[in-house]
């Protein structure tokens, strides 16, 4: 593998002698062309820039590409992804006594966003219903018409909260 990298699309070159990416055709070192859908980091979920590269996570100031930023969350972890894995069923993540999907409640640990981006979509359940409760509110937020299936699942995802990012 070569560390040359396409910045439109993050494949990495097969060879070290390759100057266009296989995948979109764009001469690796190039900006990525106005109208392309950057790509996004798989971990931490952030979009590239207009440049194709992402700030660094080791060097402040700095700015790499996709692969890099992705070996560089090696030494910056997002969150406890080991733990998050022990919870896992499937596609689908236990809280409690309450499942959800796990890329949603992944992306929400990480982002405390519940927009899942473009072309997707959410399943509502208790515990999208808590994520939307805590961002909205808080934790300790009095909500009108509460319900105890509510509390208790944002109880579980509170608690997942500060498990998951204690590490």
């Amino acid at each position: 593998m070569s560390g040359r990298v396409c910045l439109q699309c993050g494949t990495v070159a097969r060879a070290a002698h390759a100057t266009f990416c296989v995948r979109c055709g764009l001469p690796y070192g190039e900006p990525p062309r106005a109208d392309a859908e950057l790509p996004a980091c798989t971990i931490c979920y952030r979009t590239v820039g207009d440049d194709g590269r992402l700030d660094s996570l080791d060097h402040q100031g700095r700015r790499v590409d996709l692969q890099a930023h992705l070996l560089e969350h090696e030494r910056h972890p997002v969150g406890d992804d080991e733990y998050l894995e022990t919870l896992r069923e499937g596609d689908r993540i236990r809280i409690g006594r309450w499942t959800a999907s796990f890329d949603i409640v992944r992306r929400y640990l990480v982002t405390g966003a519940l927009e899942a981006g473009r072309r997707r979509t959410f399943e509502h359940n208790a515990i999208v219903t808590a994520m939307t409760q805590l961002r909205k509110w808080g934790r300790d937020g009095s909500i009108f018409g509460d319900q105890p299936e509510w509390q208790a699942s944002r109880e579980a995802v509170s608690g997942l909260m500060e498990r998951y990012h204690r590490r």
